[in-house]
């Protein structure tokens, strides 16, 4: 595992997060459809094209398509969420295999929390107050890069 694993775990969160807005949106776009029933439009027609007749119907094939693209989406949520937990797994495995105890509480802080390098630090900064040097989030980067540039 290196980093281009622990960057597609935190984009592949980001999707799932994305993915569960668009169900959201959707369970929205069904409900306001049933909500408001019946759709009514004025059509012409007859005698030429002179005569006008009020059509008053559900949309059920835009229902439908709504109904379908929810499903899907629900299906993709499901099969996204079990790929990230595997990704997990290997990600956490990895981080516990870090020697040092300092770095792998950084790499959870930020690649498994999702924290910004910003936050790590001050979280850092609050589990080891007495520490000489206080955590930034420029020390907190380099630490990162010259890991994986040891560990390619």
């Amino acid at each position: 595992m290196d980093k281009n694993a622990l960057i597609q775990y935190c984009d592949m969160k980001e999707e799932i997060k994305d993915l569960r807005r668009r169900i959201t949106e959707t369970e929205k776009q069904i409900f306001r459809i049933a909500e408001e029933g019946t759709v009514k439009d004025t059509v012409s027609g007859g005698m030429g094209g002179i005569q006008h007749f009020v059509v008053e119907g559900m949309p059920v094939p835009e229902l439908s398509r709504k109904r379908l693209l929810l499903n899907k989406r629900k299906s993709m949520l499901i099969k996204k969420e079990n790929e990230l937990l595997e990704l997990t797994n290997q990600v956490e495995q990895y981080i516990s295999s870090i020697e040092k105890s300092e770095l792998r509480t950084i790499f959870r802080l930020y690649y498994i929390d999702g924290m910004t390098w910003t936050q790590v630090a001050h979280r850092m900064n609050a589990m080891h107050p007495k520490r000489k040097i206080a955590y930034n989030e420029k020390n907190l980067q380099k630490r990162n890069e010259r890991f994986f540039a040891e560990n390619e």
